[in-house]
């Protein structure tokens, strides 16, 4: 039976101490990253605190494009000498983006996570790896800090719950804490219609495209268990980002019979590529990320990488060929 730790003293006594705050998360952010960090900043702010929402973004989803006037990408030069940093739902600097890893460098920091390969922490960690959220985390912190929820602010915790537990889909047996801080959520001002209208409608007609083409290349491996496709530059140029719906690809490719793990490698640049990583049970994606420089949870992961499509197909295939013998053979 899940329920969220405690906040530890030492971010707590972190958040009391400074009284200027840069509010970071990981690079390409999802709901639960924007959420957590406007969250964070807004209770922030009513604690007299002085803050600043950083991100690398780019802001690909439609669900957080429009929170994306809220961020900077760089910091002034007076920021950085008296600042001190919180990075949310990731648990490293290098996650946040080249420039802006560079950018926080010197600053004292803490992290507030939900992912498990969690190392070389500061003292003022936040780590709850069976929590569904970071939103989770940030929401016990803010009533930690002795404040209740704001409307905004609950709309964009119950945002965040909402993309990482596929609006409570993939939460398993014992995760009754995510309901009932829904219904907390909820409650506060939240809207469950709105928040899934927000998520899964407005789609352009360039997604359906863009989701055909994907598909028709589909290829399999291990015995049907493995299926990997890719989103090439020119696709991205064609269709643009607005064209990307991977919710909906994620969830039929995990649709497929005797599936156990989807990879998608985009080529972002003629130099680098993203990959998303879905998987059931039997194959930890986030190890599989973590080898090659990314990071998440156990059944959904991502990874920036440099280099071409058919390079880094090859460095995965090599790596879930070692989860799948070991898982199958």
């Amino acid at each position: 039976m899940f329920k969220p730790c405690a906040p530890p003293s030492e971010i707590i006594d972190f958040i009391k101490q400074n009284s200027h705050f840069v509010v970071a998360g990981h690079r390409e952010p999802d709901g639960d990253c924007i959420g957590s960090q406007i969250a964070l900043g807004s209770a922030l702010n009513r604690l007299g605190k002085n803050v600043i929402l950083c991100q690398a973004g780019p802001f690909k989803r439609r669900e957080v494009s429009r929170y994306a006037d809220r961020f900077v990408s760089e910091l002034p030069a007076a920021v950085r000498c008296n600042a001190a940093a919180i990075i949310v739902d990731c648990s490293s600097r290098e996650r946040t983006g080249e420039e802006i890893e560079k950018q926080l460098a010197g600053l004292p920091f803490a992290i507030i996570d939900h992912h498990a390969r969690c190392k070389d922490l500061p003292d003022a960690s936040y780590i709850d790896a069976n929590a569904p959220a970071a939103t989770v985390l940030v929401c016990t912190l803010i009533k930690s800090l002795g404040l209740d929820l704001t409307q905004e602010e609950a709309e964009l915790l119950f945002l965040g719950l909402c993309t990482d537990s596929g609006f409570f889909r993939h939460l398993e047996s014992g995760g009754g804490y995510a309901f009932s801080l829904a219904a907390e959520l909820v409650d506060a001002g939240a809207s469950p219609k709105k928040t899934f209208e927000v998520m899964s409608g407005g789609k352009s007609l360039n997604s359906r495209r863009l989701l055909g083409a994907i598909l028709s290349r589909v290829t399999s491996y291990f015995d049907d268990r493995l299926l990997v496709s890719t989103e090439r530059l020119e696709e991205t140029e064609r269709y643009g980002l607005e064209g990307r719906d991977s919710d909906s690809l994620y969830q039929l490719l995990m649709a497929v019979d005797k599936v156990e793990a989807i990879a998608v490698i985009r080529q972002e640049s003629a130099q680098s590529c993203t990959v998303g990583l879905r998987s059931r049970e039997k194959i930890d994606v986030s190890r599989i990320a973590d080898a090659l420089g990314g990071g998440g949870h156990k059944n959904a992961a991502g990874i920036a990488i440099n280099g071409q499509i058919t390079e880094i197909q090859d460095k995965l295939l090599s790596e879930f060929k070692k989860d799948f013998l070991a898982a199958f053979e």
